[in-house]
């Protein structure tokens, strides 16, 4: 049975593991998307050090990709990115929910993730899978004309878990 999200998101998105190969398409999609892209070598020494990274398949090619560490009972979402053409069409939230699986099954307690103050589309998202604001770091990022801070976002596990349970079974919750 699909859920209320797989009838929101075009059904040929699919994901699957990084593997060396599509590199090279990454970083293309990184360099269209950031006005400060990571290089090559940085996603293939997250693919050598065996991060957590998949991509998301559409009918036409790469739709993004998330890359996120793990260790110590917490997780990392260190980047996440959704081909332009499929933003606003909640990739992005299946790719995040793809991840955040990941992590329960490996055990992990926490995750965690910076984000600029900048981009109200990923606070947006964030914040409506149940992450909150716990910190900020001053001038975390390159920007036009200098730096920009970065917001530091934390999620419960568990949390999550038991609200998309109750979500799954039609509770709504308490206001």
């Amino acid at each position: 049975m699909a859920s209320a999200l797989d009838r929101l998101t075009p059904a040929r998105v699919t994901h699957r593991a990084m593997v060396e190969s599509d590199v090279g398409a990454i970083s293309d999609l990184e360099n269209l998307s950031y006005m400060f892209p990571w290089g090559a070598g940085i996603f293939r020494d997250c693919l050598r050090v065996g991060y957590t990274c998949r991509i998301v398949e559409s009918p036409d090619g790469l739709g993004g990709y998330g890359i996120m560490s793990m260790g110590a009972g917490e997780a990392h979402i260190l980047n996440i990115c959704v081909r332009a053409d499929l933003r606003g069409q909640n990739v992005g939230r299946r790719l995040m929910t793809w991840l955040l699986d990941e992590a329960r099954r490996a055990g992990q307690s926490w995750v965690f993730l910076e984000v600029r103050p900048s981009n109200r589309p990923a606070l947006l998202l964030y914040e409506s899978l149940g992450f909150a604001q716990v910190g900020l770091r001053r001038g975390y990022y390159q920007a036009v004309g200098g730096r920009e801070d970065a917001i530091v976002y934390r999620l419960d596990l568990d949390a999550w878990a038991a609200a998309r349970e109750r979500a799954a079974n039609g509770v709504r919750p308490a206001r």
